[in-house]
């Protein structure tokens, strides 16, 4: 296995390395910013690339909890224009697969498409753009401790509790995670619901340090169920590149992943044999699992503003 090329101070190897690709994939959290710090030289870096001919610049996030939309903002926010376009994001991937792709696998869903929602507002508006119908999520009815008759509706499948037109349960990050979501989401299981996750990060950064992920919010979920693992779509999955590549229409060698993450983004790029891979050391991955890992980059830098070295 490969050594990573260190770019950082290396002003001559930057700009080959920009010049190599026509294509950026850029995870958000951890490489632009991390929680509501964005990190210095980030919109001077991007625009570096923007503006070299034939260059394009895509955002690939695993948060679920933004829709296309909000990310757009949280960009321009911070000084990084942005289009609706040039976001991709886990939950937008997987109401893709709802709405377009799983009734063909599994007939029943056209008859039973709601979606029992693990998860905030991005989801929501998500699948509303692909007119999927859903429940859970932000609703507040679902926000409060489970009672004995909850227990009793549930247990006997309640068609007051459980939604008969519910065949998908889909996870995401939820700030709202409690005892009583867990039980709606495993009984409709139980009655045959698919079961599905925007992504399955263990983690989260924000604000320099790490915070639970989607992964840890189904993970109790995934226990109940004997260690059964949901579909899910976010990086490293490789359901979210192809609905990338068939969107912009890119030559995959002329690509390069960006991320902070071995196991999800640069294993991303790796599966998805995109022709470059680039570590950061402003997110979650440290040095050594970028030197010494199973999953290493082509290149790695300390942060993304190095690459201003290349202009």
């Amino acid at each position: 296995m490969s050594t990573p090329e260190y770019l950082t101070g290396k002003k001559e190897a930057i700009k080959e390395f920009i010049d190599k690709y026509d294509v950026f994939l850029f995870d958000c959290d951890g490489v632009l910013w991390s929680g509501d710090h964005l990190f210095p030289g980030v919109p001077e870096t991007l625009d570096l690339i923007r503006k070299k001919p034939g260059k394009r610049v895509v955002f690939v996030t695993n948060n679920s909890t933004k829709s296309r939309g909000d990310y757009r903002k949280k960009l321009e926010s911070m000084g990084i224009p942005a289009t609706v376009e040039e976001v991709f994001g886990s939950s937008y991937s997987a109401a893709i697969y709802i709405s377009r792709i799983l009734p063909q696998s599994h007939p029943e869903v056209k008859k039973r498409n709601k979606v029992f929602v693990v998860g905030e507002a991005g989801i929501e508006t998500e699948l509303d753009s692909e007119g999927v119908p859903h429940i859970g999520g932000t609703d507040p009815k679902y926000r409060r401790e489970v009672t004995p008759e909850d227990y009793k509706l549930l247990a006997n499948g309640d068609p007051s509790v459980l939604d008969p037109d519910v065949g998908v349960v889909l996870f995401g990050l939820d700030f709202h995670f409690n005892y009583l979501k867990l039980c709606y989401a495993y009984h409709y299981i139980q009655r045959g619901a698919v079961f599905l996750a925007t992504n399955m990060d263990s983690t989260l950064p924000s604000a320099g340090a790490l915070f639970p992920g989607a992964g840890s919010i189904s993970a109790p979920l995934v226990k109940m169920l004997g260690g059964k693992e949901p579909m899910s779509f976010g990086k490293p999955n490789q359901a979210m590149m192809d609905a990338i590549e068939g969107k912009f229409q890119f030559d995959r060698a002329k690509a390069c992943m960006v991320g902070d993450r071995a196991n999800t983004d640069i294993k991303f790029g790796l599966e998805g044999k995109l022709g470059g891979t680039l570590g950061v050391l402003t997110g979650v991955a440290t040095k050594e699992e970028f030197l010494e890992g199973d999953t290493r980059p082509a290149y790695y830098v300390d942060k993304l503003s190095d690459l201003l070295e290349g202009a």
